[in-house]
């Protein structure tokens, strides 16, 4: 897969600030894949498109979710801060024809996680979360000293997804299911 390709398609379907997120979600992706093991280029592959679907409106989320029969939960479909992830696994497989389904699952699941995530999932959660280009520092401070000290994964996620959660109720916002599913899994 040609990855000069792949920069040109995320960055003509980003804005600036999500594009450079994206830049710095692969580059702390392939930090971490190397720190836990974890295939290099898938993660940063699927960090770099993890938010591919992020910037198209709402209507037009449902309404390429509708053209494709795309069948998805509709506490997915109906949270316009988690479906992008679901809907942006879809075009990453039909527009790069992308059919690893371990890629396809960290771009999937790198908003609310799931129970029992890969550990390419996690890495990618993980970079979604503290990327320097555009997330707050001191958090990924904060994160990079729990995977320094420790060395343990689950515990960084753990502090990832209590953190969205407060966030979340902070702000009077929806919680998606699947994030409470994945704070008592690792709890």
């Amino acid at each position: 897969m040609d990855i000069n390709y792949i920069h040109n398609w995320i960055k003509h379907r980003l804005n600036e600030e999500r594009y450079l997120h994206s830049l710095g979600a692969e580059e702390t992706a392939r930090e971490l894949a190397v720190q836990f093991s974890v295939d290099v280029e898938k993660a940063a592959l699927a960090a770099l498109i993890h938010d591919n679907a992020k910037c198209i409106p709402y209507e037009d989320v449902l309404q390429i979710i509708k053209e494709n029969n795309f069948s998805i939960d509709e506490n997915i479909k109906s949270n316009k801060k988690v479906v992008h992830a679901y809907l942006g696994a879809l075009l990453a497989e039909k527009e790069l024809n992308i059919k690893d389904e371990d890629v396809l699952n960290a771009v999937r699941f790198h908003t609310t996680g799931r129970p029992n995530m890969t550990m390419l999932e996690k890495v990618v959660f993980l970079a979604d979360k503290i990327e320097a280009n555009t997330r707050e520092l001191d958090f990924r401070e904060e994160v990079l000293n729990i995977l320094n000290k420790t060395g343990n994964i689950d515990e960084a996620v753990m502090l990832c997804i209590g953190r969205t959660i407060h966030s979340l109720v902070d702000r009077k916002l929806m919680i998606n299911p699947i994030t409470i599913e994945v704070w008592n899994y690792y709890l």
